[in-house]
């Protein structure tokens, strides 16, 4: 497996669509529902391919490992918001479901990525 650009790790590129549409869910509600949690949900989802992203550009395969590990669990901090979206009315059961769904994708994949640089490959350019 040879990756020469991050938009070519398909991880990095579910994570970065899901935080898009996190971001234009959240951009709709009333200015308390933006302020609270959907300040805290696009940070969370953001974070997700920043941190994939970041341990991408490290050299050594430990350094992004420990950048992926922070990517997993930004990805538990998403579910956790998106929970409470649910919960408080902020999206329907459909929506809710199709982006917890994603989330699940995301994090099998990120976790077969981790496995994968985690045998001693850089995981950047080969």
């Amino acid at each position: 497996m040879s990756y020469n650009r991050i938009e070519d790790l398909e991880v990095y590129m579910l994570a970065e669509n899901l935080s898009n549409e996190i971001w234009d869910i959240t951009t709709t509600w009333d200015f308390f529902a933006k302020d609270t949690i959907g300040k805290q949900i696009c940070r969370a989802a953001d974070s997700i391919s920043a941190n994939i992203a970041e341990g991408y550009g490290r050299f050594h395969f430990k350094e992004n490992k420990n950048f992926c590990c922070y990517s997993r669990g930004s990805i538990l901090e998403t579910k956790s918001f998106l929970r409470k979206m649910r919960h408080r009315g902020l999206v329907n059961e459909e929506i809710y479901t199709q982006l917890f769904a994603k989330l699940e994708t995301v994090h099998i994949k990120l976790n077969a990525y981790i496995k994968y640089i985690g045998k001693g490959q850089s995981g950047t350019k080969s």
